[in-house]
């Protein structure tokens, strides 16, 4: 009967755990949480309400800066993909170590061309293939990828300089 006891009040504070984080996560999404809110819920143990807090387009630069070097990759995504991160912290996630997360930014729509630019050097193929994908990648940058050592690159880069022509009538 103890075992069984333990068992449901184990079970029972887990479980109260995660229904606090979840509102932790709820109120770091919020527009009206204040930036020294949002600073104390970035430094929680918990990364679904540092995630929350890395998405949140109100989180001030200086707190999306720490969340863009964060252990977990899965808030430096989210630094990534946050509309108001800044053109300085693309860049930031264009050297990141992780392939995921420089994957994302060279697919993320609205990431800088000049962050682009320096992801058409990322020594994976895979990755700049991404960018020669990528609507915002600059014409030069596109051209400067014809000249790829890897095929699929090269075609990608040929197939968006032909799709862009195409578009503007040249």
């Amino acid at each position: 009967m103890k075992i069984h006891s333990l068992l449901l009040i184990s079970l029972w504070f887990v479980a109260s755990l995660a229904w606090a984080n979840t509102d932790l996560v709820k109120e770091a999404g919020l527009p009206t949480v204040g930036s020294e809110r949002l600073q104390q819920l970035a430094a929680h143990s918990d990364w679904e309400v540092r995630r929350a807090v890395a998405g949140n387009r109100r989180t001030p630069v200086e707190l999306l800066r720490q969340l863009a070097t964060d252990p977990d990759r899965r808030i430096r995504i989210t630094v990534a993909t946050n509309l108001s991160t800044p053109p300085a912290l693309h860049m930031l996630l264009a050297a990141d170590a992780d392939k995921q997360v420089r994957s994302v930014v060279s697919r993320f729509e609205y990431v800088p061309a000049e962050a682009l630019d320096q992801l058409a050097n990322d020594p994976d193929p895979e990755i700049r293939v991404e960018v020669a994908g990528n609507w915002n990648t600059a014409e030069a940058t596109l051209k400067r990828l014809l000249q790829d050592e890897f095929e699929s690159v090269r075609r990608r880069a040929e197939q968006e300089l032909a799709k862009r022509a195409e578009e503007s009538g040249s």
